[in-house]
């Protein structure tokens, strides 16, 4: 069997896409064969052991072309080993209420697909990067929890993370 994995992901600002390179760093020294592709250079799945799709949370859910990505290639994703990872940055603690929500981020997801691995990265949150509407957007989105600007990426629990799937 190949050890080519694809890790692909959906990124409005970056802080997702550089948890997807860091996610490649760690199975490529783990010895696999990692090809890092943005989900709107839409990647073949052909010859790919697993893969590994990451998201970043927009409006409460997963970007609409990651989700048509997984809609387009369902039958390939349920039949080799799928890891996903989202990226946000409300709903980040240990209540019940934070885990819940996290949980309702990935729902479509797992209507279409049902991954071995699956995590939530705290983000990074930098307003310059973002649009106007869509700085409109995330102080609508954070409600009473406020804006969180900041870089709140917990760098080795996404390494561990990366060590541990696909063992």
């Amino acid at each position: 069997m190949s050890n080519r994995i694809l890790v692909t992901f959906a990124s409005r600002t970056g802080s997702t896409a550089e948890v997807a390179k860091i996610i490649d760093e760690v199975l490529t020294s783990r010895g696999y064969s990692v090809d890092l592709i943005s989900v709107k250079e839409k990647p073949s799945m052909e010859g790919y052991r697993a893969v590994i799709i990451g998201s970043s949370i927009r409006m409460g859910g997963w970007l609409p072309e990651m989700l048509e990505f997984i809609r387009t290639n369902q039958k390939t994703l349920s039949q080799i080993p799928t890891a996903i990872f989202t990226v946000h940055i409300v709903n980040l603690g240990p209540d019940n209420v934070s885990r819940a929500a996290r949980k309702a981020y990935t729902v479509p997801v797992w209507k279409m697909l049902t991954p071995a691995h699956e995590a939530f990265f705290a983000g990074k949150m930098d307003p310059e990067k973002l649009s106007f509407g869509d700085r409109i957007l995330s102080r609508i989105a954070t409600g009473n929890e406020g804006q969180k600007v900041g870089d709140f990426r917990d760098w080795e629990q996404i390494r561990s993370w990366a060590q541990t799937i696909f063992s």
